[in-house]
């Protein structure tokens, strides 16, 4: 007996190459079956999906919610539903100093699977709102890499990266430094690190050469003047070298990060972001960026197709933190799942710099199945 079957829906599961009307079945918190027609009576609770896109769980790879913790953490558990997301990853909301208490106070008592990168930073991000805003590797004196190496050894279960924020406002007169440290705790942890570049110093040219495959640029379609784009509109040559050893390229949308000039530049030369992520945090939950859906839309509208949208959202993340049991409907799988409609219409979509953009589709959540279990969105106005 399956515990739960999502029935009739378009089963879209693009890093197994899957596209089909099928039925998905459930078992023990995996996924058990998925086949062209499950009979109702073999599974304990049906889901009539007729008319909608069953994917993997959606992965938000850049996020920030270690809520009550730091001063940008939004809660997980209030956001899922309408973003879609089984599985938040937060992008060095803590450091070492402070990460037993998101997982204590945070992650242990949320319904939705949070995985974190670890701040090279001792106190994670500490000063930021809207009044305050104090860089967490502006004093050189808080990156360790040993306080990082024994935290993620600890954590290990958790911690699937080094998260590292740099530029002249994460990071202040530091430059290129905080990077380099934790380069060595990821090195030692056998783990990739992300990495934030704000404005210059330091610049792309000193950080781009230093990652390495498997390590992340998130933020990868911001502004000037840390644009990936040469003053012709081109991508960079070290850009175009950086992907071809492996570097992996994310949005991280959040309150700065997201140009459409950009985007639709690259979009049109064929450089695809590898993953698309909301950096949802306090300054944009109530936009631009909202959450991973709303971003995953406004790439809809931009030129991608829903194939390569949902591939950016569920088995590339997936692969970017090691965990290929995540972002895979694949029998055996963790047993996450999110049921999309995607609905014509006109819709306003604004980026970090205020442009806006009238699109005519998005995604809207209509239930999670987290762990094997069921969870509508029972939200009446999903506009």
């Amino acid at each position: 007996m399956l515990d739960l079957v999502l029935k009739g829906g378009r089963v879209l599961d693009p890093g197994r190459g899957v596209d089909l009307s099928a039925d998905v079945g459930f078992r023990d918190g995996k996924v058990a079956a998925v086949e062209p027609s499950i009979p109702k009576d073999a599974a304990r609770e049906v889901v009539d999906a007729a008319g909608l896109v069953v994917t993997p769980g959606l992965i938000d790879l850049h996020t920030h919610v270690y809520w009550g913790g730091t001063s940008l953490g939004v809660d997980a558990d209030a956001i899922a539903l309408r973003g879609g997301i089984t599985t938040f990853v937060d992008a060095g909301s803590a450091g070492a100093g402070n990460f037993h208490g998101f997982r204590r106070h945070v992650i242990e008592r949320s319904n939705s699977r949070i995985l974190c990168y670890l701040n090279i930073s001792f106190a994670g991000i500490y000063g930021f709102s809207k009044n305050v805003m104090v860089g967490e590797c502006s004093d050189i004196r808080l990156c360790d890499a040993r306080e990082a190496v024994a935290c993620g050894k600890e954590h290990a279960d958790l911690i699937v990266g080094m998260k590292v924020r740099i530029g002249r406002l994460a990071g202040g007169t530091s430059g290129v430094a905080p990077l380099d440290i934790a380069l060595e705790a990821a090195d030692r942890l056998q783990l990739p690190c992300m990495t934030h570049l704000d404005y210059p110093p330091p610049g792309r040219f000193e950080v781009i050469p230093r990652l390495r495959p498997g390590d992340v640029l998130t933020h990868c379609y911001k502004p000037f003047p840390n644009d990936i784009r040469q003053g012709d509109g081109h991508v960079r040559a070290d850009i175009k070298a950086a992907r071809a050893r492996g570097v992996v390229f994310d949005i991280g949308h959040g309150m700065g990060a997201l140009d459409y000039e950009v985007a639709r530049a690259m979009i049109a030369e064929g450089f695809l972001p590898d993953t698309i992520s909301s950096d949802v945090h306090t300054l944009c939950v109530d936009g631009p960026a909202f959450d991973l859906l709303r971003t995953l839309s406004k790439f809809l509208c931009l030129g991608m197709t829903l194939e390569q949208v949902v591939t950016a959202a569920t088995s590339a993340p997936a692969a970017a933190i090691g965990r290929p049991e995540l972002g895979s409907l694949a029998v055996g799988a963790i047993g996450d799942a999110t049921v999309l409609q995607e609905r014509a219409g006109s819709f306003d979509y604004v980026d970090s710099l205020g442009r806006t953009m009238t699109g005519d589709r998005r995604l809207f959540c209509r239930g999670l199945v987290r762990s094997g279990i069921w969870t509508a969105n029972e939200e009446q106005d999903l506009g």
